[in-house]
């Protein structure tokens, strides 16, 4: 049974245990939430000692992070070394999302070296094998897409993304909306050129029951994908975006009527104003369902720095109740990430997710905030460094700015501020 299956008959699983544990929540109030789908626990039964992840309402933000070879560029120990710094920065996931070399060998090295759960997107092995064996994407059989995501579950895939809502008739919205980028999905691309070739429906759409079934019997977890979704703000929030959206709801209802847990994927590029809205409408139309954006980039002329831009939109998404933010490194839109580029990705993601966690309540992430203020307060800078998003940066910093004056930094010296005036205020005077 999966987890959801499970939650709605009352069981309390080791699972869910766990994450209330970690989250600081009552075991009964979350199993209430993963009944109605509101919170989704990553875990496929074949990932042998993955540690579960809670993703949803009323959890901590979650953070979602992006490797994977291309064909210009296929090195497994580098692919390796990312998972490795992306867990030490302490993202929540992983997704492999490899187009060059051995796709098999590269996900399974992948998932046997993760502790945490790790994502997919089957349409890019399935692509790239039809335009291997079958000369081009456009000759890929259904059933070449269904033996992907089925092998793919078998060897312990926790969650998928898969672009469903990519359906002929979203494709006609397209077509009139006349955008700027038009697809910037690589696996939506794919599924439109399919069926634009072929003249048929989106096999993932068409036939959604099977899809259900191979997630049902690994408790896979369908990141329902936002194949459609706006590459640049001049795209943002248009017909095709929310035509899918609104597909998305309806095959989200499929899915829970079937014990399925699911997740919907949103923008893209969203201007700051637009936001609020886009995760106003997810919740809304998919029946609060848990969100998973990406970014949003709140500008399109950042290359380079779009770490930051991200950062800035992920903070606002998850202020208006985003709960999971997959990251964006610095060379987004410029190359294929170095393991530097991964780390500073998730480590700017987890500092938006944070700053949302707190905007929204989260006992546990004021707190912390809270112990800082008074490791600086005493001038405890083990415990400020410990307490820091990034301890490496920090104790580095620190290291290199100590002052001649006693327990300040170089910054202000002998000027300190709270230091100059602490024994004043704590003396009561």
């Amino acid at each position: 049974m999966t987890q959801k299956i499970q939650a709605q008959k009352g069981i309390l699983t080791e699972e869910m245990r766990r994450v209330a544990q970690e989250e600081g929540v009552s075991p009964e109030w979350l199993l209430e939430r993963v009944a109605t789908g509101r919170i989704v626990i990553l875990g496929n039964r074949n990932h042998k000692g993955v540690k579960p992840v809670g993703i949803g309402e009323g959890l901590r933000i979650k953070v979602n992070t992006n490797i994977g070879t291309s064909s210009d560029h296929v090195d497994l120990e580098e692919e390796l070394k990312k998972l490795e710094v992306a867990i030490q920065a302490g993202t929540d996931t992983v997704m492999d999302l490899s187009t060059g070399g051995d796709l098999d060998m590269i996900r399974k090295e992948v998932i046997r070296h993760s502790s945490i759960p790790v994502g997919t997107v089957p349409i890019y092995e399935a692509a790239v094998k039809a335009a291997k064996e079958r000369k081009a994407l456009a000759h890929m059989r259904v059933e070449d897409l269904f033996e992907v995501i089925e092998r793919q579950a078998e060897e312990g895939v926790d969650f998928m993304t898969l672009h469903c809502g990519v359906t002929r008739h979203a494709v006609e919205r397209l077509k009139k909306a006349k955008r700027f980028l038009g697809v910037v999905s690589r696996g939506g691309s794919f599924l439109v050129e399919w069926m634009i070739y072929n003249g048929r429906e989106n096999p993932l759409y068409e036939y959604y029951d099977r899809l259900l079934e191979i997630a049902r019997a690994y408790d896979i977890t369908l990141s329902l994908g936002d194949g459609l979704r706006p590459g640049c703000l001049a795209d943002a929030t248009d017909r095709p975006q929310v035509e899918e959206t609104i597909i998305l709801g309806e095959l989200t209802e499929r899915a829970w009527a079937e014990g399925v847990q699911v997740m919907i994927e949103g923008p893209g590029h969203v201007p700051l104003d637009q936001i609020e809205a886009n995760i106003l409408l997810e919740k809304r139309l998919c029946k609060g369902a848990p969100f998973y954006v990406l970014g949003p980039l709140v500008t399109d002329i950042s290359p380079g720095y779009d770490h930051i831009t991200c950062a800035i939109g992920g903070a606002i998404a998850g202020k208006a109740g985003a709960d999971f933010l997959c990251y964006v490194t610095p060379s987004e839109h410029l190359k294929l990430p170095s393991v530097e580029d991964v780390r500073e990705g998730v480590i700017a993601t987890r500092i938006a997710g944070h700053a949302a966690d707190i905007a929204r309540g989260n006992r546990k992430a004021l707190e912390r905030d809270i112990e800082m203020s008074k490791a600086r307060r005493e001038f405890n800078w083990e415990r400020q460094i410990e307490l820091s998003i990034d301890p490496e940066k920090a104790r580095a910093y620190h290291e290199e700015g100590k002052s001649t004056t006693k327990d300040v930094c170089t910054m202000c010296g002998e000027f300190c501020a709270i230091k100059r005036v602490k024994d004043f205020f704590e003396g009561g005077s």
